[in-house]
């Protein structure tokens, strides 16, 4: 094996740290359909795209890449009975979770997602570990005195003769601003929390009919109790780099002091009730349509909508906090503990139990593997460790809000604080996309503008196009449309595709240098790779390229990655057309530019195997070196550092491509 090649400069700019132990979760996807292309584009594929960088970079015995289907709740109880009822799904409710649970797991293969574990929340030896989890989660809460039972008015079908929520009941959002298409029981589909009876324009989806309300009581945790440490937490965020703005800048909407918006034509009756209510500010707003009342604490807020909602005045709130439901009566759900007599036939409703999911899936993972039962904390409760999870900006609330609050009410010391101790457990670091549009609108399964499904997409293009042209989009910065040529009824036949245009860096380019290569070393060295090390500014250049490399993706700036990607490429490419292009070459020069060329190659390979982990899969077998290749603890050697001399290539017949372009762009090109 040849010696280890030592660089002569440490490069200035301190490196990034990552952890020695990470789990990286994708947010769960409902169990009542198919992927559609914004669960893999949007959020899923980044996971992933992380999760093998990580194994590359800190050791795949260290990384836990969970996620799953999220098996329980309302939408999947309501979308398994409208199917029925249209007659296009014979079966019972389990059978309807248990066929699209095994689609999406084949989704996932077909894009090359590999999750160590996709598991199932209502299935399955997941299943147990999950209603485990959840029991020990929420009897740990009560036993820390972070529950209380509060009664609530819920709708009630009066025509079927049941409660009905979650997505049984549809209407508009009552809180200020939101843009929301779909208003459910107490969220809409933007992730905002209101309280039932605030739900504007409500109707059963069961009937058709206006449902009524009736009280119930269950289990809320004391989300409110948490607004100073969220505060704190919040200032901590804002000073890291590897946090978007978006995460804080969207937690931070629900800390502000709470507001209530009245309309315009109601404020005579307000300035008559303006003595009765708790003290508050009058905000002059002339233009607007409401008017603004502002209150020092949330308690005030509520006495204030009590108040206005007995004198049938209208209003909306602001984005605030509210206690976070725990339970609900849905028949389909985790059973919730009997904390006390009277609150039995419980469930847990599905937003928190989907919080700590990743926790039992990890679980599972590790009692697959073999280990002990206690073999999680090293990943949710080591300060060693660190939890990055992956989700689109619609769910910050839930998991930038009443997660964290949860995990922090869980620690053992009566002075909760918003930096957990060693052994408790560890606060996850949110990386949160922004929308990805559909044809510059917001697709939603329930919304006017359908997503076309993940597994069509593949009728059009490769998984490595697609994953390359997501990556790129910056989703980490703003929301971006994705506009597929085959489904833009606006394109032109002369219009490029933006996605296979993007993939034509490694379809054509890389490619192109690594068949080059190849074909090179065998017509003039018998396909035995040099053993002559690659020039020193070649090294320095690589080595330029990592860092910056690392640095982007120490940061999730998926899109900044590609371009350091982009440019190095085409700068190797050009070394090679200049290197290669000419004739006369001696021996010596062959060696020498071909030893320049397998390092670039194999550099690129190393920076693209979380990103198109096929064609680099298939760039290894070729090369016909192990898995060493690539670990970033040599990530700096030349190829023959990974190799006995002489080292034989595999032979690569004519026109073998390592990326390619799927094979409907064949057909419409030879059109």
């Amino acid at each position: 094996m040849a010696e280890k090649h030592q660089n002569q400069k440490p490069f200035e700019i301190p490196r990034p740290v990552f952890p020695k132990r990470a789990v990286v979760t994708g947010g769960m996807p409902y169990g009542n359909k198919e992927l559609h292309f914004g669960h893999v584009g949007g959020m899923l594929v980044f996971a992933d795209t992380y999760a093998r960088f990580l194994r590359d970079r800190i050791g795949s015995e260290n990384v836990i890449f969970v996620s799953g289907t999220d098996c329980y709740g309302s939408p999947i109880a309501e979308g398994w009975r409208q199917k029925v009822n249209r007659g296009e799904f014979e079966g019972s409710l389990v059978d309807f979770v248990t066929k699209n649970h095994e689609k999406q797991k084949e989704t996932l293969a077909a894009y090359a997602i590999s999750p160590n574990l996709f598991g199932a929340s209502g299935l399955g030896r997941t299943k147990e570990i999950h209603a485990e989890v959840t029991l020990e989660f929420l009897q740990s809460l009560y036993d820390k005195g972070q529950l209380s039972q509060i009664s609530t008015m819920q709708f009630f079908d009066e025509k079927a003769g049941v409660f009905i929520n979650g997505r049984q009941v549809i209407g508009k959002c009552p809180v200020e601003g939101c843009t929301s298409e779909k208003g459910y029981a107490d969220e809409c589909d933007l992730g905002h929390q209101y309280m039932p009876e605030n739900l504007l324009n409500p109707i059963s989806t069961l009937t058709g009919e206006t449902p009524t309300m009736k009280p119930v009581t269950n289990w809320y945790f004391k989300l409110r109790d948490y607004e100073a440490l969220l505060k704190d937490w919040i200032a901590q965020l804002q000073k890291r780099k590897d946090v978007r703005p978006v995460v804080w800048k969207t937690i931070s909407e629900f800390l502000k002091p709470p507001v209530i918006y009245v309309k315009r034509e109601f404020e005579e009756l307000y300035l008559s009730l303006k003595d009765s209510m708790p003290k508050h500010e009058y905000l002059e707003e002339k233009k607007k349509p409401s008017f603004t009342i502002a209150f020092e604490t949330l308690s005030d807020c509520d006495e204030a909508c009590r108040i206005l909602t007995e004198q049938g005045i209208r209003y909306r709130t602001g984005k605030t906090l509210v206690p976070f439901r725990l339970t609900g009566n849905i028949e389909w759900g985790v059973p919730s503990p009997v904390f006390e007599p009277g609150s039995e036939g419980l469930t847990v409703w599905v937003w928190p139990e989907s919080l700590w999911a990743p926790i039992s899936f990890t679980k599972a993972f590790l009692e697959e593997a073999g280990k002990n039962t206690d073999a999680w904390k090293d990943y949710w409760c080591s300060k060693d460790s660190q939890v990055y999870q992956f989700i689109g900006q619609d769910n910050i609330y839930f998991y930038g809000i009443a997660e964290p609050a949860m995990w922090m009410a869980q620690q053992s010391s009566p002075e909760k604080s918003a930096e957990p101790a060693e052994g408790e457990l560890q606060l996850p670091i949110i990386v949160a996309n922004h929308h990805i549009l559909f044809l510059d609108k917001k697709a939603s399964s329930s919304g006017a503008v359908k997503p076309p499904m993940a597994d069509d997409l593949l009728n059009h293009y490769t998984p490595e196009q697609l994953r390359m042209h997501w990556l790129g989009l910056g989703l980490g910065q703003r929301s971006v449309s994705f506009m597929p040529k085959p489904y833009n009824p606006d394109a032109k036949p002369e219009d490029a595709d933006p996605v296979v245009k993007d993939g034509l860096l490694l379809s054509n380019v890389y490619n192109r240098m690594i068949r080059t290569a190849f074909y090179t070393t065998q017509k003039e060295f018998d396909g035995i790779l040099p053993t002559v090390l690659p020039e020193e500014g070649v090294l320095a250049d690589a080595k330029k390229a990592i860092l910056e490399y690392e640095r982007h993706m120490s940061k999730f700036a998926f899109h900044q990655c590609t371009y350091v990607l982009d440019s190095y490429i085409r700068n190797a490419s050009k070394y090679m057309a200049k290197a290669l292009g000419r004739e006369e070459r001696t021996p010596e020069e062959s060696a020498q530019a071909l030893s320049n060329l397998f390092h670039m190659i194999k550099t690129a390979g190393v920076l693209l195997h979380p990103m198109a982990p096929i064609g680099t899969a298939k760039l290894q077998e070729y090369l016909q070196v192990d898995d060493r290749i690539w670990s970033w603890d040599t990530i700096f050697e030349p190829l023959s550092f990974f190799t006995n001399a002489p080292h034989s290539l595999k032979f690569l017949p004519p026109r073998t491509d390592f990326f390619t372009r799927h094979e409907s762009q064949f057909a419409s090109a030879e059109e």
